[in-house]
Formats: structure tokens, C-alpha cells, sequence
């Protein structure tokens, strides 16, 4: 055994457990989203409680990784197919209970999939570092996200929650529609960084 293969952390540790737990996760969150068509409000909280815990693992798989040495092969592949995973179920369950239009989910999806694939393939490369609008985007995203799988406007709430839920929603909408737009805009910046650094290797 060399010292290079000596040195390569085994894939069985913590933070590749978490990421493991986000993929399990994703059927049971799409589960209790959609359960009643998604007007069961005691679902839609149980389904934001699994998203959290997916967003919370996905902030401390990362950090235990770096601060412990722990990055492997298996959790570069697998950590950003487990954030996909999760936030693009939420992104189609929350178009199929109409609180996304499906216009918004696709376009989305096809811009993080689409990078996600291009990170992947060229991994071995080029070294493609998450940056400061990227880092925004997710973070908003996930708010954005969780606050609309919250049961805002359940019709079975109390009339005093009514107003405050709808205002609630509104701010969702417009976390979510930010980052909409950081999403593209990381993603522009994305494929420009690919294509400056594909110029230098030739």
C-alpha cells in the first residue's frame, strides 16, 4: 500500500453518513408533502421537518469533511446529488400542491442538474470552488423553500393566523423569486468560470 492510498479516508465516516441520510430522506419528505394533495397541515409541518433536518446535515456533513480531513470520492459524488435530491423534490412537490408554478421548477432544475452533471464530469480537471453568490443561493433557496412547505395558509387555522400566514407566504414568494434569480446568475458565472478555465488548458 502507498503512503497516497494510506492517506485516503475511508468512505465509511460521519459526514458521508449524513449525506447517505439526505437520499434516504428525500421519499419520506415527498411523502408527507403530498399526503392529502398537500392540504394536511400536520404533514406539511413533518415534511418541513425532515427538510431541515436535510438542510441542517447538509451544513455539517460539509464542515466535519473539511475541518476532519474526511473528503472522499464517494462524498464529492454524492453530497451535491443528496442537496439536488432534496431541494429539487421539494421545488416538484410544492408545483404539484400549486405553490410553485411548474415553469419556475423546471427551469430550475434543469440550471442545477445541468451544473451538478458539468461539476462532476470535469471534477478530475478543473476545480470549480463554491463562491460567496452560490453559497447565497443555496441559502436562500432553502429558506424560501421551507417556509412554503409550512401549512401558511391552512383554511382550518385560526381566523387571527390568517393575516399574518398570508404575509408569511408573500415573504417566501419573494425569498423564493431571489433566488430564482442568484440561481441563474451562479449559474452564468458558473459556466464562465468552466469555459475560462477550459481556454487556459489548451
Amino acid at each position: 500500500m502507498t503512503e497516497t492510498q494510506a492517506a485516503q479516508p475511508s468512505n465509511w465516516n460521519v459526514p458521508n453518513v449524513l449525506t447517505t441520510l439526505r437520499i434516504v430522506l428525500v421519499p419520506f419528505f415527498a411523502w408527507a408533502l403530498l399526503i392529502d394533495g398537500g392540504d394536511s397541515a400536520k404533514w406539511r409541518l413533518v415534511a418541513w421537518a425532515i427538510f431541515f433536518v436535510a438542510m441542517v446535515t447538509d451544513k455539517i456533513d460539509g464542515d466535519l469533511a473539511r475541518k476532519h480531513n474526511l473528503i472522499t470520492n464517494f462524498g464529492k459524488i454524492a453530497d451535491p446529488i443528496a442537496d439536488k435530491a432534496i431541494t429539487g423534490m421539494a421545488f416538484i412537490g410544492l408545483s404539484i400542491v400549486g405553490e410553485v408554478w411548474w415553469w419556475v421548477t423546471i427551469l430550475v432544475l434543469i440550471r442545477e442538474w445541468s451544473v451538478t452533471f458539468v461539476r462532476l464530469a470535469v471534477a478530475s480537471k478543473i476545480v470549480i470552488a463554491a463562491d460567496t453568490l452560490g453559497k447565497w443561493k443555496t441559502f436562500i433557496q432553502a429558506i424560501a423553500l421551507g417556509g412554503l412547505v409550512l401549512p401558511l395558509r391552512d383554511p382550518d387555522a385560526a381566523d387571527w393566523w390568517d393575516v399574518p400566514g398570508q404575509v408569511l407566504h408573500a415573504g417566501f414568494e419573494i425569498c423564493l423569486a431571489v433566488a430564482v434569480v442568484l440561481t441563474f446568475w451562479s449559474g452564468a458565472q458558473f459556466y464562465a468560470s468552466i469555459w475560462r478555465q477550459r481556454a487556459n488548458l489548451r
